[in-house]
């Protein structure tokens, strides 16, 4: 799997967990989780996907700082990792 598809799968895992928390406050992020992953496979441009990505990690980790069973660090280090596969390019 190159960066770029790394980042793919990121953004996704991240999208599906915003959906699973179902929280509104939540509701902008996914739309540009949403937004970038569609322009991603139109342009297939990953600059998005690794802004949001990056973004979507700080927000889990907050809301796992107070929900700690609700958000696994696996999924975190995931979408960690594949910023920093990224930023190595």
């Amino acid at each position: 799997m190159n960066t770029n598809e790394k980042l793919e799968k990121a953004c996704k895992d991240a999208l599906a967990q915003f959906e699973k928390i179902g929280d509104e406050k939540y509701y902008d992020i996914r739309s540009k989780l949403e937004f970038v992953l569609g322009s991603f496979g139109f342009d297939g441009n990953p600059v998005g996907l690794h802004e949001y990505a990056k973004k979507s990690s700080d927000l889990l980790k907050k809301y796992k700082a107070k929900h700690p069973r609700k958000v696994s660090l696996k999924l975190i280090d995931s979408i960690d990792n594949s910023v920093a596969d990224y930023n190595k390019k």
